[in-house]
């Protein structure tokens, strides 16, 4: 049983308990969504990040790390339209990372991205733990009420864009594992600078996009009060894994097509020169935190080119949940199978 079986079952189980009257969506999505006051929903979400597993100390910052703790749980947020409000953080940490002032420049890097959103820290809690550091983020969100976009909206013939470039992260993180580190000044690579448009030595900027992820916070938005998203996802897993997710919630099937997938052209020159496939970075690799949603075509006109100076890109169309979800290059079409990352993969 892999994490997703096990998230279904755990589903199945909260089903057979009973609905909560002021629960509108549940397990299934980027995150929850309850009726709270008149004319508002609250949108909550919670990520963990495990030492050893989705970072390692040696190759991150501790500002960088803070950044990224809320980061993706900020990306959660805009999958589902909503405009974050509040977080609550938990931190486990061993007594040597503790005594090496670990705490004070990790909450330096959590509040730089908090005030750019004017994310409050409303709570949370530390705790010393064993052997490896723990985190823990939770953000809570509001939107309209039925603004919230779901995964489970997308029609046949709606139109797929993702936002932003993918296989970025994935990139950083095969250069992490080859031996590369940042290096950078501490003004470049400070948590509060805005990568989009600081001066970063190319190398580092594929890093910093493993490292410090930036959230789709103004899409997210737009995307939810505009009402033009039918459906979304944020891709953390990879697309191959998130557009199935998305396809299963919707019961429809999807055609991408190849050549209109966004790739980097930094990322196109590093793998050609350490004989990676940028295609499947982009298909399989996961951190990009970029944004996957539907259009009705009809609508697709009124969508902005930019937000924020990040792009959009069609890359797809959705189909009957009969063609399943698959892939074209040329004449050539596969079924895109699912790559991309589990916690428990064997």
């Amino acid at each position: 049983m892999n994490e997703f079986d096990f998230i279904r079952k755990i589903r199945e189980q909260t089903r057979l308990r009973g609905a909560s009257p002021d629960l509108l969506r549940g397990i299934g999505d980027d995150a929850a969504v309850f009726k709270s006051a008149p004319g508002s929903n609250l949108v909550i979400t919670t990520d963990l990040l495990i030492e050893d597993i989705d970072f390692r100390h040696h190759t991150t910052m501790p500002g960088l790390l803070g950044h990224k703790a809320l980061a993706v749980s900020l990306s959660d947020i805009a999958a589902m339209g909503a405009r974050p409000r509040w977080a609550m953080l938990s931190l486990g940490l061993q007594a040597a990372i503790w005594d090496s002032g670990f705490a004070d420049r990790f909450y330096e890097g959590f509040f730089g991205l908090a005030d750019r959103y004017s994310v409050k820290l409303i709570g949370g809690d530390v705790s010393r733990a064993p052997e490896r550091t723990v985190i823990d983020s939770l953000v809570i969100g509001e939107c309209s009420p039925d603004r919230a976009v779901l995964r489970s909206g997308a029609k046949p013939g709606d139109q797929i864009y993702v936002t932003g470039f993918l296989g970025d992260a994935t990139a950083g993180l095969r250069l992490l594992e080859r031996g590369a580190r940042l290096h950078g000044s501490r003004e470049v690579l400070d948590p509060t600078l805005d990568d989009e448009t600081s001066e970063v030595h190319p190398i580092d900027r594929l890093l910093l996009r493993q490292l410090k992820p930036e959230p789709r916070v103004g899409w997210g938005i737009l995307l939810g009060d505009s009402q033009l998203a039918t459906a979304m996802i944020d891709l953390s897993d990879g697309l191959s894994s998130d557009l199935n997710h998305l396809c299963t919630e919707s019961n429809v099937g999807a055609l991408i097509d190849a050549s209109l997938i966004p790739i980097d052209p930094l990322v196109r020159d590093v793998c050609g020169r350490r004989a990676l496939d940028p295609l499947m970075l982009a298909l399989h690799g996961g951190e990009d935190f970029e944004l996957l949603f539907t259009v009705d075509p009809q609508a697709a006109a009124k969508l902005p080119k930019r937000v924020d100076g990040v792009a959009l890109t069609r890359i797809g169309e959705i189909t009957t949940v009969s063609s399943g979800v698959q892939i074209c290059e040329g004449s050539r079409v596969w079924n895109l199978e699912p790559g991309g990352w589990e916690h428990f993969k064997g």
